[in-house]
Formats: C-alpha cells, structure tokens, sequence
C-alpha cells in the first residue's frame, strides 16, 4: 500500500510542477479534444449544412436550380418570389428574405451542385411525401426546358434524393 502511496506522490507532485513551469496537460483530456473539433468542425464548415428547416431547404434547392448557371435574372427573382409566396404562403417581404438568405447561403455556381446534394444526403429524410411533391412541383414549374446540362444534373439529384415513400401529409409551416 505504502508503494502505491508513494506513486500517487510522485504523480501528483510531478503534475503540479509540470503546471508551475506552463506546461498545460489539459490538452491531453479526450473529452476536452471532444469538444474542440465539435467546435472547430461547426465554425470551418460551410453554413449551408447547418440549415434544418425544410423550407428553408426548398428555398435553397429553388434559389440553387437558378444559380447554378451564374446569377439570377430579375424576372427568374420575381418567379421564384412569387412561388415562394404561394407554395410556402409567404408575405412579400418574408418571401424576399428568404431569397436574399437563400443565394447568400449557397456559393460559387461551380460548387451549388455539390452543397445541394450533401444537403439533401443529410436533410433528406426530414420531408413529408407532400413537401417532396411540391419541391418537385415547384422545380417542374419554374424551370422548363430548355435546361442547361448543370440544371438537368441538379433536377435529376433533387429528383433521386427526394423519393419519399407514403408518410403523413403535411403542409409547409414556418
């Protein structure tokens, strides 16, 4: 018993001093490191992928379809506006923030292909049958033929992603 004693001891007095010279042996608590790279993993990663709400999701999905070619037109913004208003049943500035936070959210044309599909791996699941149908709707509506290459590669994800077998109906709330 006297042995173990003496180790503990040892330990502490060897912890202590290692303290009073700075060196901090906090960094070695797994719980802490735990903590860190949950942190360092939500403020370094791109803040398309912290968005949950489902509408906000279709905004993005929507906004994305017209800016995967470049910037958007005045007439695709008032389009999109105005789906925005009777699909989600949006007042007119409620449907303009959420374009505005919807292109400000999704970046460069080159990569909106790319956030939309990880978003949708992730956030898939989350949509009612009825909400997939009106997204596809939606999609179907405002964005006719002819396509470019990327828009059709983007539908066909959309398309892909949100298959939803038969679950409860429910409608777009906010």
């Amino acid at each position: 018993m006297h042995i173990i004693l003496g180790f503990l001891t040892t330990a502490i007095t060897v912890l202590y001093l290692l303290d009073r010279m700075g060196i901090d042996i906090g960094g070695l608590n797994p719980f802490a490191w735990a903590r860190r790279r949950r942190f360092r993993e939500r403020y370094e990663g791109d803040p398309i992928y912290a968005v949950e709400d489902t509408m906000e999701i279709a905004a993005l999905l929507i906004a994305g379809m017209a800016r995967i070619d470049g910037d958007m037109t005045a007439e695709q913004k008032e389009a999109i506006e105005r789906a925005f208003m009777s699909t989600f049943s949006l007042t007119d500035k409620d449907a303009h923030q959420l374009l505005l936070a919807s292109t400000h959210l999704l970046g460069a044309p080159q990569i909106i292909h790319t956030q939309l599909e990880g978003l949708l791996k992730r956030t898939a699941d989350t949509f009612t049958r009825s909400q997939a149908d009106s997204i596809l709707d939606l999609v179907g509506e405002l964005y006719a033929e002819p396509l470019s290459e990327d828009q059709r590669a983007l539908r066909s994800t959309i398309r892909e992603k949100l298959r939803i077998g038969e679950g409860p109906n429910t409608e777009w709330s906010r």
